[in-house]
């Protein structure tokens, strides 16, 4: 569930870092569809301008913004749920495993993409493309509908400014404590 203040989830600030976790889910979910246009442009089009500049952007946004997204869960996000609410190390451990699948699927799929992106490749298999995003599909509907709203629920003010802190901070942007 995105924060109805914010369109599309996609203004959302380290002041409020459940949003900012939203946020990314609808920025995924737009990298994934740019993936699947890729994949359906291909076999036409070959490793043309837009297919290599939709590479380097797929690229760009699931080397950085996604991984630190899953850090910002696992360092930030669920200890404290955990420690809160002891019953949620089921799903804690869920979404870590969820977590690894997706890492080992990204390994497979960003040589490909970076084949793609420098013009030395001009297929993306459809399987892996209908892999990787059914998988992020299934788990960002899991963070949104259990993960998002139990943490909203049960963590303090003071707990979510710290992960608020500690987000910003691995992305080596400052904020007032």
């Amino acid at each position: 569930m995105t924060n109805p203040m914010l369109p599309g989830g996609d203004a959302a600030t380290f002041d409020d870092p459940l949003a900012m976790l939203s946020a990314c889910h609808v920025r995924i979910r737009k990298q994934l569809a740019t993936l699947a246009r890729l994949e359906r442009h291909l076999p036409e089009h070959g490793h043309d301008d837009d297919a290599r500049a939709a590479s380097r952007a797929i690229l760009r946004y699931f080397d950085s913004a996604a991984a630190h997204h899953h850090e910002d869960e696992e360092a930030s996000l669920l200890p404290r749920l955990v420690a809160r609410v002891p019953e949620a190390r089921a799903l804690a451990e869920r979404l870590l495993r969820e977590h690894g699948g997706l890492a080992e699927r990204w390994r497979r799929l960003r040589p490909l993409l970076s084949g793609i992106a420098a013009g030395r490749r001009a297929v993306l298999p459809p399987k892996l493309v209908h892999e990787i995003a059914a998988a992020y599909h299934a788990h960002i509907e899991l963070e949104e509908s259990e993960l998002i709203p139990l943490a909203r629920e049960v963590l303090s003010a003071d707990e979510v400014a710290t992960i608020g802190r500690e987000m910003a901070g691995r992305r080596g942007v400052a904020i007032a404590a």
